[in-house]
């Protein structure tokens, strides 16, 4: 089940990297500039480090797949909801670097009318669901510890851009946490 597990994500993972691609020529294109370029290698080595413990920590030191296993795919799927709906509601703006086009106000549709970092917030589910899955512990707190100290540089860094270029006012949308108040 494990190799099936990380067969899925490297082919997900795969797929976003070439959209992303496909999105950064695109945004480019329309005279989009690049922000965080300095942390962007960081995320990325994080991000393969985080497989490459998976595969160590399952292989040499995981109890194995627990009994609660099913819940935590079950979280691992309402990640993967999120993060789609995110995907598709930025459309060709959705991408793994910090891109904004000047003029352009930040998208305020699907789970960005609610929350200002939906995308984020499921990674961060992810990193915690997928190492639970399979008894990978270690893995899922080193991991979630490494993701919180780098996304408070990447989104002070993405929210900075997006006030520059579109003289967006953020702070009316919760970074994380929907608002209960109407």
């Amino acid at each position: 089940m494990f190799v099936l597990l990380m067969a899925f994500l490297a082919a997900q993972r795969l797929l976003e990297l070439v959209l992303a691609e496909r999105n950064r020529r695109w945004a480019i294109e329309q005279g989009g500039k690049e922000s965080g370029r300095r942390h962007y290698p960081l995320i990325v080595g994080m991000h393969v480090c985080f497989y490459l413990s998976l595969v160590l920590e399952h292989a040499y030191v995981s109890p194995g797949w627990k009994s609660l296993w099913p819940l935590w795919l079950g979280i691992f799927l309402m990640a993967q909801a999120l993060r789609v709906w995110a995907i598709l509601s930025l459309g060709r703006r959705w991408n793994t670097r910090i891109i904004v086009i000047p003029g352009l106000k930040p998208v305020a549709r699907g789970p960005y009318r609610y929350i200002r970092h939906p995308n984020y917030v499921a990674i961060a589910v992810e990193l915690i669901a997928i190492p639970m899955m399979c008894g990978a512990y270690r893995t899922a707190a080193l991991f979630s510890a490494l993701n919180a100290l780098l996304l408070r540089i990447r989104i002070r860094e993405e929210e900075k851009a997006l006030e520059r270029a579109a003289g967006a006012d953020l702070g009316r949308i919760p970074r994380f946490l929907p608002s209960l108040r109407g």
